[in-house]
This record gives C-alpha cells, sequence and structure tokens, in this order.
C-alpha cells in the first residue's frame, strides 16, 4: 500500500466522520444543550456535583442530535428539492438511508433519558424526551407538511431544555426558569420565519407550507416585528420575579437590536433585511442566555 492510497483512505474517512456529524445537526443540539445548563443556573435548588452537570449537558445534547438525524431520515426526500439541504448526507448518497439508522436514533434518545432519569431525576429525564419528542414528531411528522405554524408548536423543543435543566435543580420549578422556557417558545417562531423568509422559495419548491409561502412575504415579515415584541416583551418578565441588572442589560440590549433589525424586515421584506433578522435574534438570544447565566452565579 503506498502512500497515496492511505492518504486517500484517510481523507475518506475524514469525509465520512463529517457526514456523520453533520447528521446530528450538532450545532443546533449545542445551543438547545447551552439553554438546559442556563435553565439549571437560573433555577434556585439543590447544587449538582459535575458529573450530573455533564449528565444533564450530554442527555440533552444526545438526544437533540437523534431528533436531528431523525428529521433528516424523514425528510431526505424533500431535501433533494431544497439549496440549502440538498447535499445533506442521505440525499448525496453519502451515507445509506437505511433503517438501521432508526435503531441507532432510538437507541441514543432512550439513552440519553436514562441517564438523566437515574443520574438527575425523573422530571430533568422526560422534558428531554419531550424536547427530542416535540421535534422529531409533532414538528417534523405532524406540523411541518400541514400547517404554516408548524415552527410555533415545533418551538416547544428549546423550551423543555430550558425546563430539564431548571428540574435538575428543582422539580418543582420556579417562575425563572418557566419564563425562560416561554422566551425560547417566543423566540423560536420570529428566529425562524426570519430564515423562512430568505428562502421562501425553497420551501415553496419542497412544498412545506412555511408561513412566508402561505401567506407572502410582506405579511410574514409583520408577524416576523410583531413576535419579536412579544418576545422581548416576555424576555423582561423575569426581572419581577428576582433576575437582576445584568439580565436586565443582556435582555433589553439584545432585544432592542432585534426589534430594530425585525422593523426594518417589515418595512422592506427582502432576503438582505431578513437574514438581517435572522442573525439578530441570534445575539438576542447568545446576549440573553450569557446575562441570565452570570446573573444566576451571581445571585
Amino acid at each position: 500500500m503506498n502512500t497515496t492510497t492511505i492518504v486517500r483512505g484517510g481523507h475518506r474517512t475524514a469525509q465520512v466522520a463529517r457526514d456523520v456529524l453533520s447528521l446530528f445537526k450538532l450545532r443546533i443540539g449545542v445551543l438547545i444543550m447551552v439553554t438546559a445548563l442556563v435553565g439549571l443556573a437560573v433555577t434556585p435548588g439543590a447544587a449538582l456535583g459535575p458529573g450530573q452537570v455533564l449528565v444533564l449537558a450530554l442527555s440533552v445534547l444526545v438526544a437533540s442530535a437523534a431528533a436531528g438525524a431523525f428529521n433528516q431520515y424523514v425528510e431526505h426526500e424533500s431535501d433533494r428539492l431544497m439549496a440549502r439541504t440538498r447535499r445533506r448526507a442521505f440525499v448525496t448518497g453519502a451515507l445509506p438511508h437505511h433503517p438501521a439508522w432508526l435503531a441507532l436514533i432510538a437507541a441514543l434518545l432512550a439513552g440519553a433519558v436514562a441517564a438523566a432519569w437515574f443520574t438527575l431525576n425523573a422530571a430533568a429525564a422526560v422534558y428531554v424526551f419531550l424536547g427530542a419528542f416535540f421535534y422529531a414528531v409533532v414538528y417534523t411528522v405532524w406540523l411541518k407538511r400541514r400547517s404554516a405554524w408548524n415552527i410555533v408548536i415545533g418551538g416547544l423543543a428549546g423550551s423543555f431544555a430550558v425546563l430539564a435543566g431548571g428540574a435538575a435543580a428543582d422539580p418543582a420549578l420556579g417562575p425563572l426558569p418557566l419564563l425562560l422556557a416561554l422566551v425560547l417558545f417566543l423566540w423560536t417562531p420570529p428566529h425562524f420565519w426570519s430564515l423562512a423568509i430568505a428562502n421562501s422559495a425553497d420551501y415553496e419548491a419542497a412544498g412545506v407550507p412555511m408561513l412566508p409561502v402561505v401567506v407572502g412575504a410582506q405579511r410574514a415579515a409583520r408577524i416576523v416585528f410583531y413576535s419579536t415584541v412579544a418576545l422581548v416583551a416576555a424576555s423582561l418578565l423575569p426581572l419581577a420575579f428576582g433576575a437582576g441588572p445584568v439580565y436586565a442589560i443582556g435582555a433589553a440590549g439584545g432585544g432592542a437590536h432585534f426589534l430594530r433589525k425585525s422593523w426594518l424586515l417589515a418595512r422592506a421584506p427582502a432576503r438582505a433585511t431578513a437574514m438581517g433578522s435572522f442573525f439578530a435574534s441570534l445575539v438576542q438570544l447568545s446576549a440573553l442566555l450569557v446575562a441570565a447565566t452570570i446573573d444566576g452565579l451571581l445571585r
């Protein structure tokens, strides 16, 4: 075996590894994992040991990864029709679309839920399961092709991660983790609809009734703005339940930025303003999560 053959074999192995990792949507999974840790940080209760915190993080990450892989498995045919998704591994054939993947996905989810159950508590485990279930089944299978409001209910997936983190510290849950879960629920629609406006032609080609496909970009952009107003208002509610000045700065600053970008989108719906609103939603959420974590640790 010559050096060239070894190098090519190494490249193929690395590519397969990248394809497998992309299947699990780890970037989204890491964000959801972070929301669970923030839910833990803002919840007064028993202090978790390092091992328990690690189990919380990994159980949420693995459950999210399982749901992401299931999403790609189910949607591999429609993914062929969208420029944004047509290079996914099941579409290109880089990974075989085989039922064995469903067994692996089920095993990952079961392992994540079991780890949370035995290391944390039953409530945290139930929320870990519900987060994956709502994304994989409620959103992907039941709603995505049936309703323009699909992402509204699908957005509960992120909310359950916050509740899993909060329940790990206190299964009864107090107002702060519940309000943070509400914020995540309200954040998902304007975040995703902004991206959907930018890619509405893709969704129309794939026959997916995303909001801008059904009601048009102009009306969808106005709904994004009103949804952002509701989101920012909800993000300030924790101030009435003990959140401190650090949280106030993060929520107000990030919220003002997202409001401005969504207002620009409502005034002039276009791909550029839609992507501006989309990226502003990420800034808003990042600022809020960082501020909530610092505020929780200070308290």
